[in-house]
């Protein structure tokens, strides 16, 4: 397994073809499902234990639960269903693994994660990496991951302005200069977003995600206009490792002073995107997309 290899993937099959859904939480598993239906696609859900959204069962055509760490118990699920391909999304909330006297027993590895463990593991946790290898002992399960964004994409970032403010001129030479900066963070997979004001770098986006670093950035600006930048790793693989933003991002936003996101367009998931855009507006958030021949060094 070569580090930094994009995967070629499968064109999504035609409907009717079925397609499984293996699902953590948030909305993005329940954007996914209405997707695939609206495609025509029947969908069968497999969810992660207590991690899934409670609405998903009734948009899926069958559904059932597997430990987070049974990737083997997925592959079977779906395979019974006659499921050949499959879409992987959505937030592990490790809250609930660390609170739940049960999590020992829900979350028990299956000898197909337990051997994957000790093959690819051991010594790199890093997320494109577990996902890598997810998508392998899936593959030889017989199911085969699939873009996780092709249901979705009209809700992906698109180059030019989205919302109804334009970046000041201020906020757009932040952006030109955070950008080749931040492309080498993500080749270094160190993190997904920077906040920027005034051509220096106030945060980067750690462990603690982009909403933290949020709030780490407000902190520092003392309530003085920044911008926000966020892209996906070089050669990100699409089966699950997709940056989000969100309602969310845009409420913290700007509460914390920024005044400014700037996306990697087509690498960013706008969840929800019509009520993010109307949101933006009236909280007075330029919204753009850069488009990939703005975002390297010149």
């Amino acid at each position: 397994m070569t580090d930094g290899v994009v995967p070629i993937l499968p064109d999504p099959p035609p409907p009717p073809t079925p397609i499984g859904l293996i699902a953590a939480g948030g909305k993005l598993p329940l954007m996914i499902a209405e997707g695939l239906r609206r495609g025509g696609h029947p969908v069968h859900g497999v969810g992660l234990a207590d991690q899934f959204d409670p609405a998903l069962p009734a948009m899926c055509d069958t559904f059932a639960t597997a430990g987070l760490l049974r990737i083997g118990t997925c592959a079977s699920v779906l395979r019974s269903r006659g499921v050949a391909h499959a879409i992987m999304v959505g937030r592990v909330d490790k809250a609930k693994l660390l609170f739940d006297p049960w999590r020992v027993v829900k979350n028990m590895p299956d000898l197909r994660t337990a051997r994957a463990w000790f093959k690819h593991l051991r010594h790199d946790n890093r997320s494109h990496v577990i996902l890598r290898v997810i998508a392998e002992e899936l593959g030889f399960g017989g199911v085969e991951l699939l873009d996780s964004t092709a249901p979705i994409s009209d809700q992906m970032a698109t180059a030019g302005v989205m919302s109804h403010r334009s970046p000041t001129a201020d906020e757009q030479r932040d952006i030109a200069f955070a950008f080749p900066l931040l492309n080498e963070l993500l080749r270094l997979d160190i993190g997904q977003a920077i906040a920027v004001k005034g051509a220096d770098i106030v945060a980067v986006e750690g462990i603690e995600g982009t909403d933290r670093m949020i709030e780490r950035a407000g902190q520092l600006t003392r309530g003085r206009a920044w911008t926000l930048c966020k892209g996906a790793r070089a050669g990100h693989d699409r089966r699950s490792d997709v940056p989000t933003v969100g309602v969310r991002t845009i409420e913290n936003l700007a509460a914390q002073g920024g005044r400014c996101l700037a996306l990697a367009a087509g690498d960013v998931i706008m969840i929800d995107k019509p009520a993010m855009l109307q949101l933006a507006d009236r909280l007075g958030v330029a919204i753009v997309g850069v488009p990939a021949a703005a975002r390297s060094v010149k």
